[in-house]
């Protein structure tokens, strides 16, 4: 409730709205559950999305949405709509969207859940490629065989923040562990 928040140096906590668009918009991607992609736009127009808003110019919005889209294997479905793609497809356009900016961090809401299990193992192959590439991945899953596939795992249990270790070791309710 009180301090402040500093990103890759820059202490956010008292920023204008505009700057914290920006720092969304370059250093964070975001990827959803529900993908949230535009129904209108084909796969390509999504994932160039963010650059539109980052002012950068059409011809090289395409290019990089191309390769991004060829980085989670969609380069067959560029102008594919999301209701023409599989669940699994349309999460990897989401993905190729949330790293088109080339952001620091990515912040993924149950980015498996909707999926079933091959599509989800292809959404971790693609995240740990990422990571070996030095992105850093915030995932929130439910499942934990897609918790174990992260480096780190914590969980929250009755307000607490606690390494996956910590519940290993201590269990829900042991008094040592808290």
């Amino acid at each position: 409730t009180s301090g402040t928040y500093v990103l890759a140096g820059e202490d956010v906590s008292s920023a204008s709205d505009d700057r914290l668009a920006d720092i969304r918009n370059q250093m964070i991607g975001f990827v959803f559950q529900s993908f949230y992609l535009l129904p209108k736009l084909t796969a390509l127009d999504n994932v160039a999305l963010p650059l539109l808003y980052a002012n950068v110019p059409r011809r090289e919005r395409r290019e990089r949405a191309a390769e991004a889209l060829a980085s989670v294997g969609l380069e067959d479905r560029m102008d594919f709509y999301p209701n023409q793609l599989s669940g699994g497809q349309c999460q990897r356009v989401a993905i190729a969207r949330a790293m088109i900016a080339k952001p620091r961090i990515l912040l993924a809401d149950e980015p498996t859940g909707a999926l079933d299990t091959k599509a989800g193992n292809q959404i971790m192959d693609i995240f740990r490629r990422l990571s070996d590439e030095g992105m850093t991945i915030l995932m929130i899953t439910h499942e934990l065989a897609i918790a174990q596939c992260a480096d780190k795992i914590y969980h929250i249990l009755d307000g607490q923040l606690r390494t996956y270790d910590e519940q290993q070791e201590g269990g829900a309710g042991n008094e040592e562990a808290e």
